[in-house]
């Protein structure tokens, strides 16, 4: 680099300087410091880090903070409660389900007005018959008896081979005839050759037995009223079809006064369809109940079984069909207007919840006048036999 000129503050600095740099240039090299030994990682300010197992340990639990213990108790209620909770949230879906399914047709005037002249009235059931004095069930003679006694009568029609309706109630002749002859697979002719109960009445006709309560029209006198239960007797679908047909044929023949029962919900799905103007009512019982005193009556009896599994597969569907019936869930299709339950069973919970839903009750088969009077006194329609009531109008 170029010299300074002398007398310049550069130059006197380096001057003085020159001296310091000379002998620190001149001194000797010091001596190499000797190495620090390397840390071992085992080791703690030179000294050897000490082994878990020779630090004495603390047995001491490490103090948690404090919580409220549950009791077990509390959490068994706990659980006790939502397991009751969701069994009340299903038994009440199941309870409006159920309560949609049996429930009756209700809120109809016109039904409404002609239940209210029926329900005046007492019936004999299958007419007012009599063996002591020679008059058979569903003869003619019982329900003109019936008629001049003024009680309304239930009546049982069945559709013969060839097409007529015939009024009896077995699906054989037997009982009643001493003949075994299925009403179902005879024609009227073979049926009319046939003596009820040793007498000389014979089977009668539907129409014969409606020409005994026919009114005149032009008359404002009411008809004695009649039930009538239609019986299929298990046929298939258009056979029942046809008898539904042929029965609401007659009983506009004639200036009657009439209500439609059966034990078949499929009648009532007919009318429903077809004759929605007609008062119409599902018979019923306790089928349960008749199913297990019919099985115990089979076990004392000692009648032969079939085999074990097939025994089980027959009982379930038996239990299922007997509480579906009993049960009346096929109201859902039929909507009856009258529920016509057996006297004796009318504690069932199925009947109570019909008749809470709306449903109008006839109890059936009333034998005394003792249970005559509680029918009524429970708002039922009496259907009896075995004697004869003091009135003919129902106290209601």
């Amino acid at each position: 680099s170029p010299t300074p000129p002398p007398g310049s503050r550069i130059a006197v600095a380096a001057a003085s300087c020159a001296p310091s740099v000379r002998s620190i240039l001149t001194q000797p090299s010091a001596a190499p410091s000797a190495p620090r030994p390397p840390q071992r990682r085992n080791m703690v300010g030179g000294m050897p880090r000490p082994r878990a197992a020779d630090v004495p340990q603390d047995k001491t639990p490490v103090p948690r903070p404090r919580t409220r213990p549950t009791p077990e108790g509390t959490i068994h209620m706990r659980r006790a409660t939502i397991a009751l909770a969701r069994t009340a949230a299903v038994a009440c879906a199941g309870a409006v389900a159920t309560a949609a399914l049996v429930s009756p047709r209700k809120n109809d005037s016109y039904v409404d007005a002609r239940w209210g002249k029926i329900r005046q009235h007492r019936f004999a059931h299958r007419g007012l018959h009599d063996r002591d004095l020679g008059i058979p069930e569903n003869s003619v003679a019982a329900f003109r008896r019936a008629r001049d006694l003024g009680f309304g009568v239930e009546l049982d029609v069945h559709l013969t081979a060839d097409g007529q309706l015939a009024v009896i109630h077995d699906a054989s002749t037997r009982r009643m005839c001493g003949r075994a002859l299925t009403v179902e697979k005879s024609t009227l002719q073979d049926l009319r050759e046939l003596c009820l109960d040793g007498t000389d009445e014979r089977i009668p006709t539907f129409d014969e037995v409606l020409s005994v309560f026919d009114a005149d029209c032009a008359d404002d006198a009411e008809p004695l009223p009649l039930i009538v239960e239609v019986k299929t007797e298990g046929a298939a679908w258009p056979r029942v079809a046809e008898l539904c047909h042929k029965t609401m044929d007659a009983l506009d023949c004639h200036c009657v006064s009439y209500c439609v029962e059966s034990f078949d919900p499929r009648v009532l799905v007919w009318l429903r369809r077809h004759r929605p103007e007609v008062v119409r009512g599902q018979l019923s019982k306790d089928y349960v109940a008749a199913t297990s005193a019919k099985s115990a009556a089979s076990a004392r009896t000692g009648e032969k079984s079939a085999p074990a599994h097939r025994q089980a597969l027959a009982s379930a569907c038996t239990a299922a069909r007997d509480a579906a019936a009993t049960s009346m869930v096929a109201n859902s299709l039929a909507r009856p207007d009258f529920v016509a339950y057996k006297f004796a069973d009318r504690a069932t919970p199925a009947f109570r919840l019909v008749q809470a839903l709306g449903a109008k009750p006839v109890f059936w088969t009333i034998k005394n006048p003792q249970d005559l009077a509680a029918a009524e006194t429970e708002g039922g329609v009496a259907i009896f036999e075995g004697f004869v009531p003091d009135s003919t109008h129902a106290q209601v």
